[in-house]
């Protein structure tokens, strides 16, 4: 038996109608672009939150957005204020005039938050803020700002920076003993001067906290949420297991104790300065950390810390 092209077009033309099947409903109502696909808050549609630090963020392609498009919950700019304007860059032979602290990382929050908290009908009885996460609304964004010039210079110009957030009610909050939480917040570290912080009222630029510190009497400090929501420290001077062999006693100690006064004080540890290479040994010290409660994984490689 002979079947013609046309025929055998047509045989599965009408199987095709006949059972359509899920996939291909799904293809026909994407390539219609139908409304019924859409909704206000879709722009990290499907992306699931992960605590994950994106350590020196502005070295990526694309700045924040490739951050959020592996589902990390706290990113870092280094910013150098020259002649009144904030730069982002992790050394001065890496600044330019268009990449500054607003155009790489206020005004896209803006934008993004904007698109997540809808103005309409629907709306109009809401009194919270959403997060940058669709799936996560309540969770929010840390953004580290690592001032890289004098300190005390630069935190005027950095509290002036993010007014646009401040004026949405996107910034998380301590004022009149109450601390509110909001789609971002915003923790000072690298120069940022720590009376000057401490005196802020109300706050909403905070203080990355001295991990190896935080029972330190000397510094005369309470440390809290309301002043830092996490404590840092360097991977390598405070535990220094390259990933390689066995950790020892003391180096698994050390990095449990300093876990344990973060949170003893309510608030998150993240190391920095974890080994990158090899691989293997990378991931080892990442279980390390995760398996002694440290509540952030410090990445350059994003895409392998989210699969992890």
């Amino acid at each position: 038996m002979r079947y013609s092209a046309c025929g055998v077009l047509a045989t599965f033309a009408v199987l095709a109608s006949a059972k359509p099947g899920v996939n291909q409903a799904i293809m026909q109502l994407e390539a219609s672009n139908s409304k019924l696909l859409q909704y206000p808050s879709q722009f990290t549609q499907g992306i699931m939150p992960r605590s994950i630090h994106s350590h020196n963020d502005y070295w990526r392609d694309v700045p924040l957005l490739t951050a959020l498009s592996f589902g990390v919950s706290s990113v870092e700019a280094d910013v150098s204020l020259i002649n009144g304007t904030l730069f982002v860059g992790h050394e001065s032979a890496a600044l330019t005039k268009d990449r500054t602290l607003d155009s790489l990382y206020i005004q896209p929050l803006l934008q993004i938050l904007t698109k997540q908290n809808p103005k309409n009908a629907f709306t109009a009885n809401d009194t919270g803020v959403n997060g940058v996460f669709d799936t996560d609304s309540g969770r929010t964004l840390q953004l580290l700002i690592d001032i890289k010039t004098d300190g005390v210079e630069a935190l005027p110009f950095i509290l002036t920076a993010f007014q646009p957030l401040r004026e949405a009610g996107y910034l998380t909050t301590f004022a009149d003993g109450i601390l509110t939480q909001s789609a971002v917040t915003v923790v000072g570290t690298g120069n940022s001067p720590l009376d000057q912080i401490k005196a802020l009222s109300p706050r909403d630029y905070f203080f990355d906290a001295p991990l190896t510190q935080l029972t330190d009497p000397s510094l005369n400090t309470t440390w809290d949420p309301t002043l830092s929501p996490l404590a840092s420290t360097d991977y390598e001077v405070v535990v220094g297991w390259s990933g390689i062999g066995d950790i020892t006693d003391q180096q698994r100690a050390n990095l449990t104790k300093f876990i344990g006064d973060a949170h003893a004080c309510g608030i998150t540890a993240r190391f920095w300065d974890t080994p990158t290479w090899p691989i293997f040994a990378r991931d080892n010290v990442w279980k390390a950390l995760l398996d002694g409660g440290a509540d952030w994984l410090n990445a350059d490689d994003l895409e392998a810390a989210s699969s992890f």
